[in-house]
Formats: C-alpha cells, sequence, structure tokens
C-alpha cells in the first residue's frame, strides 16, 4: 500500500511513482500534484517487534522520527537478509509521513536508484535528476551496496548527499554488511557513510522469534499449539520471512488437504524443507571457496595479482560462477574477488563459455564444481 502525503508545497508535480524505472524529472512550480512516498503502508513500528536483537535500531529509528535531519545522521543500518531493515526503513518513512505530512518522504532501492540514473544518463537529464532528489525532506536509500562499483552513479549520490545532509535533510540507508566492508564504494562517498550512526540489526532472538510467530498465527487466524511455535522458533534462526513463510505453508497445507490439522509432524516437515533451501543458497563466499578447495589453490593467491595459469583459471571461473549464481553486477563480483574492474570479469566469463564451447574436460570439470554448489 502506497500512501500519498497532503500539505505538499507547490514544487511537488511529480509523482514518484511513476518514475520508478525511469529518470525522474527536476521540480518546478507547475502542475503541482500529491507527493508519493512509495512506502509499504502494512510495515510499521506496531508489528516491528523489539527484541534484543533489534532494541538500539529500533529505538534510534523513532528517535529519528520526531526530529528528522537533526540527530544520528545519516542513519545506517546493516545486517544479513531477513533480520527487519527493509521493514524498519519503512516504519520509519510511514511514521514520518503520518506526523509530519508536510516532509517529502521517499524510499527507494539501490537498485532503482541506479536504474534511474542510468536513464538519465540516456535522456541527458542527469542535472533534473540530481535536483530532484535534492528537493527530498526523508531520503531512505535500502541496499546501497549495490551501488559498489558504480562510480558515476556514487558521483551522483555524493552530490545528493552533501546537499541533503548540508540542508538538514534525514538519509537513511541499508546494507548486508558495515560501510567500511563494502567493497567498491569510493573514498569520500565512504567517508560520508560513516559520519552519523552505524548500528546492526542481527539475528531475531528465540523471544523476538515467537513473538513474530504468534503474530503471524494471530493475523491468518489460526489454531497453532505452543509445541509447535516453540519448534519453529528453536529451529529457524535466520530469516523472519522464513518464520513467516513456514506459517504460510502450514496454512498452504491445511488448505489443499481440506482443512487437515496442522500438528508437530508437518510443522517439522516443512521446517526441514525450508532449511534445506536455505543451505544451498549460491553465494560469492560460497562459490569462492568451493572453487579454492576444488583447484586447490588458495584464496588469497586467487585474490592477487597472480598470473599463474592454475591461479588465472581458478579466478576466472569463479567469477563466471559468481556471474552465472548471483544477481551481481559485474562490477560487484570483480571488486569481491581481488578487486578487479568490471572488465576483468567481462573477459573471465568470455573464456569461460570459449572453453565450454570447445574442451570436454573442462566441461566436466565445470558440471562438477556446478554440483558441489548445489550441496
Amino acid at each position: 500500500m502506497i500512501r500519498p502525503s497532503e500539505n505538499r508545497t507547490a514544487n511537488d508535480n511529480l509523482h514518484t511513482a511513476s518514475f520508478l524505472n525511469q529518470a525522474p524529472t527536476e521540480l518546478s512550480d507547475s502542475n503541482p500534484i500529491a507527493w508519493d512516498a512509495n512506502l509499504n503502508g502494512h510495515l510499521s513500528f506496531a508489528n516491528y517487534f523489539e527484541g534484543i536483537s533489534n532494541k538500539a535500531a529500533r529505538a534510534i529509528a523513532l528517535k529519528v522520527t520526531q526530529n528528522p535531519g537533526k540527530d544520528f545522521n545519516p542513519y545506517f543500518i546493516y545486517g544479513g537478509c531477513g533480520v527487519g531493515k527493509t521493514h524498519l526503513c519503512h516504519a520509519i518513512g510511514n511514521k514520518i509521513t503520518d506526523s509530519q505530512p508536510e516532509k517529502k518522504v521517499l524510499y527507494i532501492s539501490s537498485h532503482l536508484f541506479q536504474v534511474q540514473f542510468s536513464d538519465a544518463k540516456i535522456k541527458n537529464t542527469s542535472n533534473d535528476f540530481v535536483h530532484f532528489y535534492q528537493g527530498v525532506d526523508v531520503l531512505i536509500l535500502d541496499d546501497i551496496h549495490e551501488l559498489a562499483g558504480k562510480a558515476k552513479t556514487q558521483d551522483a549520490f555524493f552530490h545528493i548527499f552533501n546537499h541533503l545532509t548540508l540542508n538538514g535533510k534525514q538519509i537513511i540507508f541499508t546494507a548486508d554488511k558495515s560501510p567500511s566492508r563494502i567493497e567498491g564504494l569510493e573514498e569520500r562517498l565512504l567517508s560520508r557513510l560513516i559520519s552519523g550512526l552505524t548500528l546492526e540489526l542481527q539475528k531475531p532472538d528465540l523471544d523476538l522469534r515467537k513473538r513474530i510467530l504468534y503474530n503471524k498465527v494471530k493475523q491468518d487466524g489460526l489454531h497453532i499449539g505452543d509445541n509447535i511455535i516453540n519448534y519453529i522458533a528453536e529451529n529457524v534462526t535466520d530469516h523472519v520471512r522464513n518464520l513467516e513463510g513456514i506459517i504460510t505453508s502450514l496454512v498452504a497445507h491445511s488448505l489443499v488437504y481440506q482443512h487437515s490439522k496442522i500438528d508437530l509432524a508437518l510443522a517439522k516437515r516443512i521446517v526441514e524443507q525450508t532449511n534445506n533451501i536455505q543451505k544451498k543458497e549460491i553465494t560469492i563466499d560460497k562459490i569462492q571457496d568451493v572453487v579454492s578447495n576444488y583447484f586447490k589453490v588458495n584464496l588469497n593467491d586467487i585474490h592477487s595479482l597472480s598470473r599463474k595459469r592454475e591461479i588465472v583459471q581458478a579466478r576466472q571461473v569463479a567469477m563466471f560462477l559468481a556471474k552465472t549464481h548471483t544477481k551481481y553486477s559485474y562490477a560487484y563480483i570483480g571488486n569481491a574477488i581481488g578487486k578487479r574492474d568490471h572488465a576483468t570479469v567481462t573477459h573471465a566469463c568470455k573464456s569461460i563459455e570459449n572453453d565450454l564451447s570447445t574442451d570436454r574436460t573442462f566441461k566436466a570439470k565445470m558440471q562438477t564444481l556446478e554440483g558441489m554448489l548445489k550441496d
């Protein structure tokens, strides 16, 4: 649910939802329409439960909503997948929108920000793109690590950042790791990211996992015993999404099998399936470990400048598999594997593709590696 705010200024001629896949244009004084914050209205502080793992981050988030731009600016929230970063961002945005409707709040993922910037470059409207974002009062940029290696986008954002902070506007970031661990960020931008407050969201503790489960059960109108809730909470420890997904799976099973009883045996089967899927997630780190072990090449050598044939091959294979099995860009992969540029990764992928089409022995090795990745 996306909720527009009221009482906007005459400069608000752009409906933000309309530019999600294209470059926004510069704000002007004509044709004012309602501002759209691009927020999910269902994600609030009311259903963002507090636990040991998120107590500090939640408390600071509430402080930010009271005086946006005054304290804790920028506010950088980081943590692994599914720990509640995006939920907390939307909760902040929704609360500010409700309590201070005159403020222009905007939530945007870094991926869409990059898409918009690319569109602006094509249309030669980069200045309008920057000016639009400089007119925001509260900017929430999710997954900023996705800008790693994108120098031109970072340069544009650098100017946006400086303008907003100098004018007392609030900026909130999320990432999957702390700013100092994000490879591929320009030094000047990194210094800005760490100039405010940085807090980590950790995996939800047991009590918090139980609260999340009980809330989901209540929302769905289910009757599930405490023993089932306890089992799920004790055995699904990583992602909040997985907890809610298991309850959804239980509901679906009950409906498909004509309201059959939701018992502990069923819960155990679904939890086991979920955990198996999670274990099979392929990451760049996993790819590098598998390649390192298979080729008997030290990981430090893969990241080094060595041009030894066996090391170059292992490095190129890792880059090819990373591009095949992850969503990351050439630039991001290059930074993750020895701080190479996107051209190096592009060349590596082409080299591996050529070997696959001409060398049966090499193709068999790659098939073995693919199997190892999925174990």
